[in-house]
């Protein structure tokens, strides 16, 4: 379904999502997904920057997420930008969020960034990242990522 207001460029590639999402098949996250992706979680303070980041952080929490479904969404004035409404559990922790993704003039996102709650499944989600992508992130990192 068209989000109205989102350019074309970027109604692509959010369509493109919304389908990954739904099939849990995500070969083709990198092909939305620029070069200079940024990942803003909620658990850390730094970004996460670069497309193998990006990557791997969206398949880890794809496979940590239980009853993941989003409810709504916006689009920025500029036509941009999609804020998208979540929930989603984990453990026995139910979780409520949105993901605020600004795409780049050719339709990649450039910018992704998340916002979680309540703290206790924040934390949870947070512990449940570290085991799933801690050492790999940490590597990404240590090489300039």
């Amino acid at each position: 379904m068209p989000l109205q207001g989102l350019n074309s460029a970027a109604q692509k590639s959010l369509n493109q999502w919304h389908a990954m999402l739904e099939t849990g098949d995500t070969t083709s996250l990198a092909d939305i997904t620029s070069l200079n992706a940024v990942f803003r979680s909620p658990a850390v303070f730094t970004p996460f920057a670069g497309k193998q980041a990006f990557v791997l952080i969206i398949n880890s929490v794809i496979r940590i997420f239980e009853d993941f479904e989003y409810h709504r969404q916006f689009a920025s004035s500029d036509g941009s930008s999609a804020i998208l409404e979540f929930s989603a559990r984990v453990g026995d922790k139910n979780l409520k969020g949105i993901d605020m993704i600004r795409f780049d003039d050719h339709g990649l996102i450039e910018e992704f960034e998340v916002m979680i709650r309540p703290a206790n499944a924040l934390a949870l989600l947070a512990k449940r990242m570290g085991e799933e992508a801690g050492p790999a992130l940490a590597e990404i990192r240590a090489m300039g990522g």
